[in-house]
């Protein structure tokens, strides 16, 4: 499982440990730079593709079924196209075949300011998710969301941020030759489902699913839809 933009691999917590009780090999990864991993950050998804590759190599997995999270699509994406020994499925959500950034927002990242985590866990949510619906009683999931940007180290944000802008996916969809599972969000505002559908129409074995009322931060808006939707996709 592959993180988005600022983000580490505790955004598939309530997934892995599901998927590990069915009886998959569950893991979520830290990119370099990211969470508890080391190592430079890879500036262009190209690089963090080959990186990614190199350790489903390395650690003897291949080939494998990747599941990725809106940077995390486009992570997947490549690694099946560029890697197509290592992978066999991909599971995306949250994804665009192009996925620009506002210049404010980039700006915002480069300078290190806490106005990007805001304006990024702002925008990531659907409605319902701003006012409450955290599965953990007593939890409000926008701040949980913030609070994971936050402690990305400097010039984390701006680094993932500016490789999603500089990044054209639908050049590449029509590589992919492994099936795919794309999850959309009706209040999607970051990949709207309008965006997700140029992707998927470059497709030629796709499947696409669609979740109301929920906006980019699926797996932590919908956890439990989401888990089922996994499952059955990766079986």
């Amino acid at each position: 499982m592959v993180h988005g933009a600022g983000m580490d691999r505790t955004v598939w917590s309530q997934q892995t440990r599901y998927l590990a009780h069915h009886g998959f090999s569950a893991m979520a990864v830290d990119l370099p730079g990211h969470g508890d991993s080391s190592g430079e950050l890879l500036s262009t998804v190209d690089e963090m593709a080959d990186w990614l590759a190199g350790l489903i190599r390395a650690l003897d997995l291949g080939p494998v079924r990747l599941v990725g999270h809106s940077m995390g699509c486009l992570i997947a994406l490549e690694t099946a196209a560029r890697h197509g020994d290592v992978t066999e499925r991909l599971v995306l959500m949250g994804a665009a075949a192009a996925m620009p950034v506002h210049p404010d927002l980039l700006g915002a990242a480069k300078r290190n300011e806490i106005l990007a985590p805001q304006l990024m866990t702002a925008w990531a949510h659907g409605t319902r998710a701003h006012i409450a619906g955290n599965p953990t009683p007593g939890l409000w999931m926008r701040s949980g969301c913030q609070a994971l940007l936050e402690r990305a180290a400097d010039g984390v944000i701006y680094n993932d941020l500016f490789a999603c802008s500089s990044y054209e996916a639908g050049d590449i969809a029509g590589q992919v030759k492994c099936p795919i599972t794309v999850i959309v969000g009706s209040e999607d505002k970051m990949t709207p489902p309008k965006a997700t559908a140029q992707l998927v129409a470059g497709f030629s074995e796709v499947e696409l699913l669609h979740l109301e009322g929920i906006g980019h931060m699926m797996m932590l808006e919908a956890p439990d839809q989401i888990r089922e939707m996994m499952l059955k996709a990766l079986q």
